[in-house]
């Protein structure tokens, strides 16, 4: 079999080097080019049609979000991200991610002896997957949506109203009293896939939402703060003993587990723990799902999204068999990778298998049918 063509960009001739020499320790994979700027990139991509594409952000002439952007546009292939672990780094990230990227790896740091085992295993696994990933669900454009704009949730037909200004949403946003839960996991392709479903709830959504994507520290911190510019909801990172209330989305902190706990009754809050990775990841969604089974009391909505492996299949079936009202699995139509969901579905445990952009609608009409 022949092997896969990646085509490496980055401005340092240092750094082509190291990340040459990474993948070509894999015999599955070559690399088939060079560049130095992002302008080089878009021109090489056309030329050499690679498998796979690993992208610097920093870059001088044209940088790598704006290489994504004309390679999205122009000639779509996957995308790797080499990130910088600073906070700034993080928010260009979670950019790319939404405009197209498949993932993304952070780059050795100062102590690259150290860190390049690590980044070798992460940046094989990735490509490997990125080799395999279908465009076409990567190239339409999934996060047109200007900021904080209502849209319309499909299949509902009460009128949605216009998102309040920011500071009165936030006030209005929030109460402790509820009856529902929602808990989302996902992984590969989740950013994208939680701008689209986050987008999508209506104002005055009255439940809390509590998500668990595998990503390290700094990065869940700007995912946050991204999904809160387009969502009516207030998202924000979990902080431990945070109190849920409805109409916010809390989102699991990288490095920590995060599990809901009673604060007495009617009320609920965030716990964060350091324990051990469960299946290789910390944040789980397992973790979560299983925090949710004593809550019997709440109507609870369970959702599993892209990502690769089986993390939260288990949870969920144990959810359904606790009596979950709604327990829904993205379809492989929409996942950038089908492995999350396809490990539910296989579990015999998923009520609604949908798209993407029909998984916000369903958990609304789950909520208005049972109030």
């Amino acid at each position: 079999m022949q092997p896969y063509d990646v085509l490496v960009v980055d401005d340092s001739v240092f750094m082509r080097k190291i990340i040459t020499d990474l993948i070509s320790g894999d015999p599955a994979l070559r690399v088939v080019g060079t560049a130095k700027n992002g302008k080089e990139a878009v021109e090489l991509v056309k030329k050499l049609n690679p498998h796979a594409v690993t992208m610097d952000i920093e870059m001088p002439e044209m940088n790598g979000l704006d290489a994504l952007r004309a390679i999205m546009n122009e000639h779509p292939v996957p995308v790797i991200m080499l990130s910088s672990l600073t906070q700034e780094g993080a928010a260009e990230t979670i950019k790319a991610l939404e405009w197209g990227a498949v993932d993304f790896v952070g780059k050795p740091s100062g102590s690259i002896s150290l860190d390049l085992h690590k980044v070798k295993q992460l940046l094989l696994e990735k490509l490997h997957i990125a080799v395999k990933t279908n465009m076409r669900k990567l190239s339409r454009p999934a996060v047109s949506k200007p900021l904080l704009k209502a849209p319309e949730v499909p299949k509902d037909p009460r009128p949605i109203p216009a998102p309040a200004p920011r500071a009165e949403r936030r006030t209005a946003a929030g109460t402790a009293g509820f009856e529902h839960i929602v808990a989302i996991g996902t992984s590969t392709g989740g950013p994208r896939a939680l701008h689209q479903v986050l987008s999508d709830f209506p104002d005055g959504f009255p439940a809390p939402v509590v998500i668990v994507q595998h990503m390290p520290p700094n990065f869940t911190k700007s995912l946050a703060q991204r999904l809160d510019s387009v969502s009516r909801l207030r998202v924000v990172e979990a902080e431990a003993g945070m109190i849920l209330e409805s109409g916010t989305a809390y989102v699991a902190p990288g490095g920590y587990h995060m599990t809901v706990a009673r604060n007495g009754p009617h009320s609920y809050k965030i716990h964060l723990s350091k324990e051990d990775p469960r299946s290789g990841h910390r944040p789980s969604v397992d973790v979560l799902f299983e925090s949710l089974l004593p809550m019997r009391e709440l109507k609870r909505h369970i959702v599993l999204m892209t990502g690769m492996g089986s993390d939260g299949a288990k949870g969920m079936l144990a959810l359904k068999q606790s009596g979950a009202v709604t327990t829904i699995a993205e379809s492989e139509d929409t996942c950038i990778v089908y492995g999350m969901p396809r490990a539910a579905v296989e579990l015999n445990c998923v009520t609604h298998v949908l798209p993407q952009q029909e998984i916000t609608a369903k958990l609304v009409q789950a909520i208005a049918r049972e109030p």
